[in-house]
């Protein structure tokens, strides 16, 4: 009878988890670069991208656990994720609601340089995953969050660019907000 059938576990293929790894690594090295940066600039825009890349170091971490276990593990993996970009999307908006009541403009060129240096390493990440971009609810999230993060990276491109134009905070500001719009709508997919 299938309904008395041990649950099968998901079996990944080597070169599946082995990209896991790298983007994994990836998304470490530039959480430490953009938070390090973000706190020295004081850009929120920087701030908001450096947690997604500590939410995707840990979403890839978690990726890799629940790849050998059970389909019940693996939903559990995911709503982890859903909830932790939930959290992380309020952080943000508390966050860049402190910024919006102060007045200090973070550095415009740094805000962008760092932007694409982002944008590069998440692009290279999106090459290692997009083949394996279809699958269950886990695999799916990966390949959400590595979407979202070069979407993410225009968007503070842009900010840096508009903060050099025009002399304000607000485009760091508004950023930070639609990037914590983005860890909310991807909470939302997840959670479904």
């Amino acid at each position: 009878m299938a309904c008395c059938e041990p649950e099968l576990k998901q079996t990944a293929p080597p070169s599946y988890r082995r990209a896991l790894v790298g983007v994994l690594l990836i998304n470490l090295l530039m959480f430490v670069v953009e938070i390090s940066v973000g706190w020295l600039s004081g850009s929120r825009a920087l701030r908001a991208d450096a947690l997604d890349f500590l939410g995707d170091t840990a979403t890839y971490g978690l990726t890799l656990w629940a790849l050998g276990q059970s389909r019940a593990w693996r939903l559990r993996a995911a709503r982890i994720k859903g909830w932790s970009l939930l959290v992380m999307g309020l952080l943000v908006l508390a966050d860049s609601v402190r910024a919006a009541l102060g007045n200090a403009v973070p550095p415009g060129p740094l805000i962008s340089g760092i932007g694409v240096l982002a944008l590069a390493a998440n692009l290279t990440s999106l090459g290692l995953l997009v083949r394996y971009r279809h699958g269950d609810a886990n695999i799916r999230s990966v390949w959400l969050c590595s979407r979202n993060d070069a979407i993410a990276n225009l968007a503070v491109i842009g900010a840096g660019v508009l903060v050099i134009v025009t002399g304000s905070r607000w485009p760091d500001v508004l950023v930070a907000v639609a990037i914590a719009g983005l860890f909310t709508h991807s909470a939302v997919a997840i959670l479904r």
